[in-house]
């Protein structure tokens, strides 16, 4: 092995999409794949391990979910690049995993030579984005701002601010956790910020939200 391969961690919950990686990058000799993993909390306990120069990292996973794996590895300590490779192409995705540390953003239908290329640059610590990607944000940059938000994202950063957790905020509304997650990702775009805490805090400064009088 040269010193200048570059090692790859994978991450997807789908046997299939890693096989496909991991084949794809077999054929050049610039990387080595050291290992993959299904799940976030594999990927963490690997990264820390195996010390990777790049993760590919799925975003969407049972258990620990692509963003929670960024943020851990970001408080662990990790050195790794983190390259998100995903199916989704939407601002409620991509910001949150730029914010969270990612180095780059691309869709899982790149052609070979395009995640080789961005694998890359990725590693030499270039920011990397799929086409599509990049023009949304130029797009979401240059329209005016509408970041206001729905009744029910207002809602739920209501029942948040409360103390609740995501389990008991959807127990509350009678909607999965899952959909939970899914406006809290779009209440963190629309507001800039990339936790929870930031986004009451930041709803209370622009007075989404104001503070429930005490009971008597």
């Amino acid at each position: 092995m040269s010193t200048s391969t570059i090692r790859v961690l994978i991450v997807d919950d789908h046997p299939v999409v890693r096989d496909g990686l991991i084949s794809m990058f077999a054929g050049d000799p610039d990387f080595e794949v050291v290992a993959d993993a299904a799940d976030g909390a594999e990927a963490v306990r690997l990264a820390l391990a195996l010390r990777p120069d790049v993760i590919l990292l799925d975003l969407r996973m049972p258990g620990t979910d692509g963003l929670t794996t960024l943020a851990t590895l970001a408080a662990r300590g990790s050195a790794a690049r983190i390259l998100v490779l995903t199916t989704y192409d939407t601002d409620s995705h991509v910001l949150p995993a730029l914010e969270a540390g990612a180095t780059g953003y691309l869709l899982k239908d790149s052609p070979r030579e395009e995640l080789l290329r961005a694998t890359r640059a990725t590693a030499r610590g270039q920011s990397v984005l799929s086409p599509a990607v990049a023009t949304m944000l130029v797009e979401r940059m240059r329209r005016p701002k509408n970041d206001a938000l729905s009744k029910r994202e207002l809602e739920i950063l209501r029942l948040v601010a409360a103390g609740n957790t995501n389990r008991e905020v959807a127990a509350g509304l009678f909607i999965s956790e899952a959909t939970v997650k899914t406006h809290l990702l779009n209440i963190y775009a629309k507001l800039g910020v990339g936790d929870r805490a930031a986004a009451v805090a930041t709803a209370f400064q622009r007075r989404l939200l104001t503070p429930e009088p005490p009971a008597h």
